[in-house]
């Protein structure tokens, strides 16, 4: 039976950069997007009701033909949750569905609670409190 997670749509979505300067450059003062957030390992911005956040980039494995989350491009999805009660049903269904999880985390840099996981090309998801 699918898990079928209720969500809002899409919470934040996070790239590997290049060069973290730069990229805040471009997106605070070229395209003027309001940065919520500024540390050396991760910034972000909103884009409408969207956050947009960066971390550099860490090459690793760049030959392989698998998806991995440090070389330039996208670090992960996050889909939005409304309701700890589901997001905790959404962790137990993937375990029972047999797809590796953290279980529910807290993100200790925002302050919220999600679950990550990954698909079978290993890009991490995340269904991520709101």
């Amino acid at each position: 039976m699918p898990i079928q997670p209720q969500t809002t749509g899409l919470h934040h979505l996070t790239l590997r950069c290049s060069d973290m300067q730069r990229t805040q450059a471009f997106y605070r003062d070229t395209l003027g997007l309001a940065q919520i957030l500024d540390t050396p390992d991760l910034m972000a911005f909103m884009a409408g009701s969207l956050i947009l956040a960066f971390r550099p980039a860490k090459p690793q494995h760049a030959e392989d033909k698998v998806f991995t989350p440090f070389n330039i491009g996208l670090d992960h999805l996050a889909l939005a949750c409304s309701s700890e009660s589901e997001l905790q049903r959404v962790a137990e269904e993937l375990a029972n569905a047999g797809v590796e999880n953290t279980g529910v985390k807290m993100d200790n840099v925002l302050q919220k609670k999600y679950v990550a996981f990954k698909d079978p090309d290993r890009i991490q998801w995340e269904f991520y409190m709101v």
